[in-house]
C-alpha cells in the first residue's frame, strides 16, 4: 500500500482539476466535515458535491504535501500546501490539513479543512 495521504491527494487533485464533482465528492466519507473557502462548515458528502459543483470549471491546484502520519491502520492525514489557480492569473495559496479514515476498502476523507495563506497579520 502507497501513502494514504499521497494517494488520496493525487485522486483529490485529478478530480479537481478535471472539474469533476460527483467524483470529489466520492473521496469523502457520509459523514466527512468540511472547512473550505466559505465560512461555515459543511458536513456530509452532498454537501462536498454542492461546494465543489460551484467552484469554477477552469481552475487547477497545485498540491505539496508537506507532512503525513498513520495511527494503525484505520486513520492516516497530514498536511500540504496548495495554491489554486485559474487562467487569468487568479491565485489563493492554502495550507490543506486532511483527516482519513479506511473505509469500505478505501481512504476517504473525514475532515477537511483550508486556511489562506496571508503576508498580512
Amino acid at each position: 500500500m502507497g501513502n494514504p495521504m499521497h494517494d488520496v491527494l493525487d485522486q483529490w487533485k485529478a478530480a479537481f482539476d478535471g472539474h469533476q464533482p460527483e467524483a470529489m465528492a466520492e473521496l469523502f466519507t457520509t459523514d466527512a466535515l468540511f472547512q473550505g473557502f466559505g465560512p461555515e462548515v459543511i458536513a456530509g458528502r452532498d454537501a462536498v458535491r454542492d461546494y465543489y459543483a460551484a467552484v469554477a470549471d477552469n481552475r487547477s491546484a497545485d498540491v505539496d504535501l508537506l507532512h503525513t502520519y498513520t495511527i494503525g491502520d484505520q486513520a492516516a492525514g497530514g498536511f500540504a500546501d496548495v495554491t489554486f489557480r485559474d487562467p487569468t492569473g487568479w491565485t489563493a495559496p492554502v495550507h490543506l490539513s486532511l483527516v482519513l479514515r479506511f473505509e469500505d476498502g478505501a481512504w476517504k476523507i473525514r475532515q477537511y479543512h483550508v486556511s489562506r495563506i496571508s503576508t498580512e497579520h
